[in-house]
C-alpha cells in the first residue's frame, strides 16, 4: 500500500542536526548500544541518526517552534524506533520496559502542546510507518484503523472507495494521524453533528508498557464495569500505546447547505448558538466569531459573525436550516453573504501563518476550552481581558468553535511581539493569565489540544482530589514509568 503521508516539519531549524540541543534542562536518558542492537532484533526501522532524531523530538508547539530558530527541541530522543506492526510494538515495549529507558509515541506529531516531545530523551516510537485501513464493516458501518493513518487519506478513501465518512475533520488533518487524535482526545470542525473522536470510538488495541496487549470496547453499547476505551484516550500515551482502533462510520453526506449571520454582541451570537442546539438543531459546522477575529478574517466591521454549515440528508438539513434561521432572525441577526462560509472552508486548514508570524518575531498561539452555557460569556471576557493585561501583548480575542446541548468550546488566539530574550516569559505569563482566569470560572483546562508539556503544571488544578486517581492508575499500569513521561501532570520516574 502507499504511505497514507508522512509528518510535515513546522518550521526549518536554525542550525545543523549535528548541533540540535535540548532546550529543557533535566536528565536524558541514552540508549545503549546492547539496547539499540536488541531493538534493531525487534524492528525494522531503528535509527540514531541527528536529523531523524531531532525532527522526531519536536511537534507543532508554537513555543518550541521559537526555540527551532535556536536550533533547540524541548527534549532530544536518544533513537527513533518505527514499527509496522503491533508485534514490533510489544518487542520494543518489553525492551523498553526491561531496561527501563522512556518511550515517547508520536506519529503525525502535529499536536500544539509539545504532547509527543521526548522530554527526557530514550526511544522515540514512531507509529507514521503503522497505517491503512484494515477493514470496512459496511452493515455495522465500523471502521478497523492503524493508528499511523493520516486523516486526509483516510477521508478520501472512505468517501470515494466506501461512500463512508469518519465526519472528523480537525484543522490539522492533513498533518495528523488516528492515533494522535484518539491519544489527545481530538475534536474536528464537525463536531456539532459527528461529536468529538471519544463519541467514535468502538473499541481500541493497546499495548501496555510491559508489552502485553488488552482490546477495551467492541459492542454498541455495553454495562460491564467503566468504559475502558475513555481510560485510554486522552491519556497522551502515558497509559499504553494505541495500535488499532474500531471508530464508528456515516454514509457520505449527499447536500451540503450554508449560512452566515451577523450579531451586535458576542453574548447575542452565544445565546443563539445555545438556542440552536437547545432546539433539536445539530449543524455540522456553527462557529460564533467576535468582532476582532470576524473583521480580521472577513472584513465584516463590529459585527460578531455565525457561520453554519450542514450536510447529510436533504430532507434533515433543510429543517434545521430553517430552524437556525428562524432563531438567528428572531434575535435581530443579519443575514450575511454565504460566501463568508465558502471563505472559511478554503482557508480552514491553512497553518501557514504561524510559521510566518514565528519568523518575523511574533509569539502567538492559540487556547481552546471548554465551559458550560451559563459560563462562557463571563470566561470570554475574563480570559481575553486577563491576556491583554499582559505586559508586551497586541491581541486577544476569541470565537466558539464547537458546540453541545449543554455547553461550547472557547478557542482564543493571542499574539505578542517582545524582545527577543521575553518572548519564553511573555509566552508563559499569556497562558497562565488566561489559563487562570478560565479555571476561576468554572472552565474546562482544553477541549480538545490535550495537556502535554505546555498545560502541565495546570492538571492538578483542573482535576482536583480527582488527579490522584489518574495518578494511581498510571502507576497501577506503567509502575515504571517509562510510556511519556512528563506528560499530563503526572509524577514522572525520570525527573
Amino acid at each position: 500500500m502507499a504511505s497514507t503521508g508522512a509528518p510535515t516539519p513546522p518550521i526549518e531549524f536554525g542550525g545543523e542536526a549535528s548541533a540540535t540541543a535540548a532546550r529543557l534542562s533535566g536528565r536524558s536518558v541514552p540508549v545503549a548500544e546492547p539496547v539499540l542492537e536488541r531493538l534493531r532484533g525487534a524492528c525494522a526501522v531503528v535509527t540514531t541518526e541527528p536529523d531523524a532524531r531531532r525532527e522526531a523530538s519536536r511537534d507543532w508547539w508554537p513555543l518550541a517552534m521559537i526555540w527551532a530558530l535556536d536550533n533547540q527541541v524541548a527534549g532530544l530522543a536518544g533513537a527513533v524506533v518505527a514499527p509496522s506492526s503491533s508485534t514490533e510494538v510489544v518487542d520494543v515495549l518489553r525492551i523498553a520496559h526491561e531496561a527501563v529507558i522512556p518511550v515517547t509515541a508520536a506519529a503525525g506529531r502535529s499536536g500544539v502542546c509539545g504532547a509527543s516531545v521526548p522530554l527526557h530523551g530514550g526511544i522515540l516510537l514512531d507509529l507514521s510507518n503503522f497505517e491503512g485501513i484494515v477493514d470496512v464493516d459496511t452493515t455495522s458501518l465500523v471502521l478497523d484503523v492503524a493508528p499511523g493513518t493520516f486523516g486526509t487519506w483516510l477521508e478520501d478513501t472512505l468517501r470515494t472507495e466506501w461512500q463512508l465518512t469518519l465526519g472528523h475533520w480537525p484543522q490539522s488533518i492533513d498533518l495528523s494521524t488516528v492515533g494522535g487524535w484518539l491519544a489527545c482526545r481530538s475534536a474536528g470542525q464537525l463536531s456539532t453533528r459527528y461529536g468529538k473522536i471519544e463519541d467514535m470510538v468502538v473499541g481500541l488495541d493497546v499495548v501496555l508498557a510491559d508489552g502485553r496487549t488488552i482490546h477495551t470496547g467492541g459492542s454498541p453499547r455495553a454495562a460491564v464495569g467503566p468504559d475502558l476505551n475513555q481510560l485510554f484516550v486522552g491519556s497522551e500515551g502515558t497509559l499504553g500505546v494505541i495500535t488499532g482502533a474500531r471508530l464508528r462510520l456515516r454514509p457520505r453526506p449527499l447536500v451540503e447547505i450554508r449560512a452566515a449571520f451577523g450579531f451586535s454582541s458576542f453574548d447575542d451570537g452565544i445565546t443563539a448558538c445555545r438556542q440552536i442546539l437547545h432546539r433539536g438543531a445539530t449543524p455540522a459546522v456553527l462557529r460564533l466569531y467576535d468582532a476582532v477575529e470576524a473583521d480580521r478574517s472577513f472584513t465584516t466591521g463590529d459585527r460578531h459573525v455565525v457561520l453554519v454549515l450542514d450536510e447529510g440528508d436533504q430532507n434533515l438539513i433543510e429543517s434545521g436550516l430553517d430552524l437556525v434561521l428562524s432563531i438567528c432572525l428572531d434575535a435581530g441577526a443579519e443575514r450575511l453573504s454565504d460566501d463568508l462560509v465558502d471563505r472559511w472552508v478554503e482557508h480552514r486548514n491553512d497553518v501557514s501563518a504561524l510559521e510566518a508570524l514565528i519568523s518575523r518575531g511574533y509569539v502567538v498561539d492559540t487556547m481552546e476550552i471548554a465551559a458550560s452555557w451559563r459560563a462562557l460569556p463571563t470566561i470570554y471576557e475574563a480570559a481575553t481581558a486577563a491576556i491583554r493585561a499582559v505586559p508586551g501583548a497586541l491581541v486577544a480575542s476569541g470565537h466558539l468553535s464547537h458546540s453541545y446541548p449543554d455547553g461550547a468550546c472557547l478557542y482564543f488566539t493571542f499574539a505578542g511581539q517582545p524582545p527577543p530574550d521575553r518572548r519564553d516569559a511573555f509566552y508563559d505569563a499569556a497562558w497562565t493569565a488566561g489559563t487562570r482566569a478560565v479555571l476561576e470560572h468554572g472552565g474546562a483546562l482544553s477541549h480538545h489540544h490535550g495537556v502535554g508539556l505546555n498545560r502541565a503544571r495546570f492538571v492538578r488544578d483542573a482535576l482536583g482530589e480527582a488527579f490522584d486517581v489518574l495518578a494511581a492508575t498510571k502507576q497501577a499500569l506503567d509502575p515504571k514509568g517509562i510510556l511519556n513521561p512528563g506528560k499530563l501532570g503526572l509524577p514522572d520516574a525520570f525527573a
